[in-house]
């Protein structure tokens, strides 16, 4: 019964919906392009019988529509195979001058947020999974409309083709997804809104108020990315036969991607996302406040072998304050919603012959993708200056290893050049070992090669086994060290004149010369001796710009850059005056300098 859920109604197309292959008008916002979710029956597929007449309302706002519908992609693909016709779709777009579109904005229905997804990680249809992200998506904002980001029960247990296997709850495609770039999704640090229903009743997930009669909020959530960014409606997924003849998993007329005018939530949301305006943080309500999204969260566990090799799951179970149950397993992975967050929770996962108990902790408003392996397990891999957002390093950058099991010793390197091993310890990127300059059980640093900006395999080898992850490279992370290694507060500093360590006791004055420590300046060109960045950054110090004399490479410290600068002459003094540092359009962490 519940399969035919993924019937829709079909409606008349919209009027001012830019038909495909037509040229696109040039206007003063960013066009956009509308994705549908799953259609069992591609006949009836058209842009109003999900979005109702979206394409009017935003026209009324001075923005251009146009649709890619999956339908168009024949023989009901792959999720992957319809992120790559996606990309073709807007590497394919015009303007009416003949120059191409460079920047859309998107609105994705169900799962047209994971074609959305698929794209930006460059997914692609292979096992074990590999991913080719596109260095410039194209993409300014992305607005998820109930997209199981990790999966629907409806297609998990009435999956009929590829796409609904994917969509299942626990497919390795979406664990895979949730999981490509150090160990889950950043939607590439786009400026993203999700959109989340309770208008259901409780039938998907056995909780009233927790789902939209197809996806839970948690799932819905992009809280996995982006905190704040979740809105809640009390609207259904979609307008469905069963749904609206027989109210067996609705109680609502609303269905959240049907904006019938101006007036409807969904819509004002939208249309104060994609114009700039601080509306849509009012509207329905935020799933950080949510009764129920809030005090729930849930857990997708894949098992590997030492090596990182998946593993069929023969049992799983959780300990939760309520008791120890069995959690359901699909194939590598075990998963669970409505669980208490917040709480450390005891697991048991049985594969082969081997028992792994991975005590986790989960986040409220999501699901949190786990391994459970022996020996040693990453969790991120960051700039060594602080954490920043997106999650990517530099070619040459300092880099920080985070998890389980790393080392059975803590050790430092006794010298530079610094060691392709240490203990029983090594690093490699791409197959190749890299320097490393300390280890312990939960921690190694290490600089990572010169390698152009592309996604790269990190591995972390020990005797006890081995664990890989993606991290992707952009030309430049620029991440400052401070003084107490926090990230934050003074900045490791010296002047530029005397050669003391800036401080309360050694402030700087206005008009002198600041070094500045820092990692993830990218590639340099060798000259006179020094490694000049070929991205040269900018360096702000209280809002004013302090002209840069050098960046590059720290003459004596492996994966150390440094910045020597002129301290503006009318910046304002103070004891804690902020300096950032941007390069090619990315922004450092927040540190101070004490300036007289």
């Amino acid at each position: 019964m519940r399969l035919a859920l993924l019937f829709a109604l079909p409606f008349a197309l919209g009027a001012q919906l830019i038909p495909a292959g037509q040229p696109v008008p040039l206007g003063p916002n960013a066009p956009v392009v509308f994705l549908n979710g799953y259609e069992i029956d591609c006949s009836g597929s058209n842009f109003s019988g999900t979005f109702g007449n979206a394409d009017a309302v935003l026209q009324a706002n001075q923005i251009v529509t146009l649709f890619f519908d999956n339908c168009t992609v024949p023989n009901k693909p792959s999720i992957e195979a319809l992120g790559v016709a996606f990309g073709q779709f807007l590497a394919a777009l015009k303007y009416t001058d003949g120059t191409p579109v460079t920047q859309v904005d998107v609105i994705a229905h169900s799962m047209g947020g994971l074609i959305v997804r698929s794209y930006l990680a460059g997914k692609q249809d292979v096992s074990p999974a590999a991913f080719t992200p596109p260095p410039d998506p194209g993409i300014r904002k992305v607005i998820f409309l109930a997209t199981p980001h990790f999966g629907t029960g409806i297609a998990s247990e009435f999956g009929v083709d590829r796409e609904t296997g994917e969509l299942g709850v626990g497919s390795q495609f979406l664990f895979d997804l949730n999981t490509w770039n150090d160990g889950t999704d950043d939607l590439r640090g786009l400026d993203v809104l999700a959109v989340a229903g309770n208008g259901g009743t409780g039938e998907e997930s056995t909780i009233q108020g927790f789902d939209d009669g197809v996806v839970t909020l948690t799932s819905a959530s992009i809280a996995f990315a982006r905190l704040g960014r979740t809105r809640v409606v009390p609207a259904c997924h979609a307008n469905l036969i069963l749904l609206t003849l027989f109210s067996l998993y609705c109680s609502s007329n609303v269905f959240i991607a049907d904006i019938t005018d101006s007036s409807n939530t969904t819509g004002q949301i939208i249309v104060s996302f994609l114009t700039g305006t601080t509306a849509w943080q009012s509207l329905g309500q935020a799933i950080e406040s949510n009764p129920v999204a809030s005090n729930l969260g849930g857990v997708n566990i894949e098992a590997q072998d030492l090596n990182g090799i998946e593993q069929q799951i023969k049992s799983a179970a959780i300990t939760t304050p309520g008791g120890t149950f069995n959690i359901s397993i699909n194939g590598n992975i075990a998963d669970s919603e409505g669980l208490t967050p917040n709480t450390s929770l005891s697991t048991l996962i049985k594969f082969g012959a081997v028992t792994v108990s991975p005590a986790i902790t989960l986040p409220a408003t999501t699901v949190l993708p786990v391994i459970a392996k022996t020996g040693p397990v990453i969790s991120r891999a960051i700039p060594a200056g602080s954490l920043v957002f997106p999650l990517n390093a530099a070619p040459g950058e300092f880099v920080t290893i985070y998890g389980a099991n790393l080392s059975t010793t803590t050790q430092l390197a006794s010298a530079q050049p610094y060691p392709v091993q240490l203990a029983d310890v090594q690093v490699l990127v791409n197959g190749t070992a890299v320097p490393i300059e300390y280890i312990s059980p939960t921690q190694i640093n290490i600089v990572y090669p010169s390698v152009p900006p592309a996604l790269t395999q990190l591995t972390v080898t020990n005797s006890a086994g081995k664990h890989a992850t993606n991290v992707l490279l952009v030309p430049a992370v620029p991440s400052l060290f401070s003084l107490d290694s926090s990230g934050t507060g003074p900045a490791a500093a010296i002047n530029g004149i005397t050669g003391q360590i800036v401080g309360a006791a050694n402030p700087l004055h206005a008009g002198g010369y600041a070094s500045i420590f820092l990692t993830g300046l990218g590639q340099t060109t060798p000259q006179n001796g020094l490694d000049y960045a070929q991205i040269v950054p900018s360096v702000s110090i209280g809002g004013q710009s302090c002209v840069v004399t050098y960046a590059g490479r720290a003459p004596t410290i492996e994966g150390v850059d440094q910045i020597n600068c002129q301290v503006p002459a009318s910046v304002t003094a103070g004891p804690s005056v902020p300096l950032i540092v941007t390069s090619n359009g990315r922004a450092s962490n927040t540190v101070t300098l004490a300036i007289q």
